[in-house]
């Protein structure tokens, strides 16, 4: 009675499935800290979107209810309204302002340069706490800077309640979020400057081309990608991140003036104790921001940049 044992295995064979195995066995950390902190909250807030919660007794179980709450709910729909218009302005204008300032600040003898890219950059560095803050003391109508310098440049006329007028107040949390970015958005278009040969400036002023026939014809296509993902990076971050600055500075107010998506989302879950309509708002937005995103994919062309 004699069994056939299994070779052993060679020790260059074992040496390959070591190699094999070594690239997943290094990311297995990182994979279950995504797994963790990501995926899971992602479903369970999916899971709680069906309940009515309060977070400490069991839940109830209510299926769409939540989501028809929603949908039909004129408060939500005011705050996406909101967060609509605060994105389409920081996109819009956040670039806009970081292609002029790549294209001024890209020259090769603009004398200090480096002090401008710097100072440009600095309000990246800074939290959203301090940039409320130093906004908040800046816009304030007894002791801020900015109404006594308007009234000392002969545009006293113009002075406004800045976070206190229900028109205005949008458009001030707007430029704080779009000055504190512009750096940002910034350096990636100087990066993608700097990487366009100027071989095909030169050939272009040898036929004639203007200024504004570079920048068309050259400029524009050869920062087609830096282009793309920056206007996905700024549309995202404005549906999404826009929290933090808005609670800072007005907290949603004056009258629900400023309530965007995600100010309302905390208040429903955490001052008005309804966990389960909070994330059913949550996943609206998510879908709301997912859907454009895809937009962005199929409209904006995204090639890599072409000879």
């Amino acid at each position: 009675m004699s069994a056939k044992s299994k070779a052993p295995k060679s020790p260059l064979m074992r040496e390959s499935i070591g190699d094999m195995l070594f690239p997943y066995l290094m990311i297995v950390p990182a994979f279950l800290l995504f797994m963790v902190f990501t995926i899971y909250p992602f479903a369970f807030g999916f899971y709680v979107s069906f309940h009515k919660w309060d977070g400490l007794t069991a839940m109830k179980w209510l299926g769409l209810r939540n989501y028809i709450n929603v949908v039909t709910d004129p408060e939500f729909w005011a705050a996406m309204k909101h967060t609509v218009i605060y994105a389409l302005c920081v996109t819009i204008v956040k670039n806009i302002i970081a292609v002029i300032l790549a294209l001024f600040l890209a020259r090769d003898h603009l004398p200090g340069r480096t002090l401008f890219r710097t100072a440009t950059y600095l309000p990246v560095t800074l939290s959203y706490v301090v940039i409320g803050v130093l906004w908040k003391w800046i816009f304030n109508p007894t002791f801020g800077l900015l109404n006594p310098f308007m009234r000392a440049i002969g545009l006293g006329n113009y002075i406004v309640g800045w976070l206190s007028d229900e028109r205005i107040a949008l458009y001030s949390v707007i430029f704080v979020d779009i000055w504190k970015w512009i750096g940002f958005h910034m350096v990636m278009y100087l990066a993608g400057l700097t990487s366009i040969s100027k071989d095909y400036y030169e050939a272009a002023a040898i036929d004639g081309a203007s200024g504004w026939q570079r920048f068309r014809h050259i400029t524009v296509p050869q920062l087609n990608s830096t282009i793309f993902t920056n206007i996905l990076m700024s549309m995202s971050g404005a549906f999404t991140a826009n929290y933090a600055i808005v609670n800072m500075m007005t907290g949603g107010g004056p009258n629900g003036s400023t309530e965007v998506a995600a100010t309302l989302i905390v208040k429903t879950g955490l001052k008005y104790i309804n966990l389960g309509k909070a994330n059913a708002m949550t996943f609206v937005l998510f879908l709301f921001t997912f859907a454009m995103g895809m937009f962005q994919l199929k409209t904006i062309s995204h090639d890599e940049n072409y000879e």
